[in-house]
């Protein structure tokens, strides 16, 4: 996948966002009032998505494509 052609869904982001802010999946399981499963689930795709293998390299890429501001 090409860098220009990635895109994140808004919740991909929001996740994204809460994990940068130092949340634990399971605290934003229980904000976004979803299992923990669920944001699992989430951040393996953005981690397929940007070609990473952990959170911070997730968001710091998505920030690096500005997809997060």
């Amino acid at each position: 996948m090409s860098k220009t052609s990635v895109k994140l869904t808004e919740r991909e982001i929001e996740i994204l966002t809460l994990i940068n802010e130092g949340y634990s999946s399971g605290d934003v399981a229980i904000r976004l009032v979803v299992s923990k499963r669920t944001i699992d689930f989430h951040l393996q795709n953005v981690y397929t998505k940007l070609d990473v293998k952990n959170r911070i390299q997730a968001y710091n890429e998505a920030v690096k494509r500005e997809l997060i501001k």
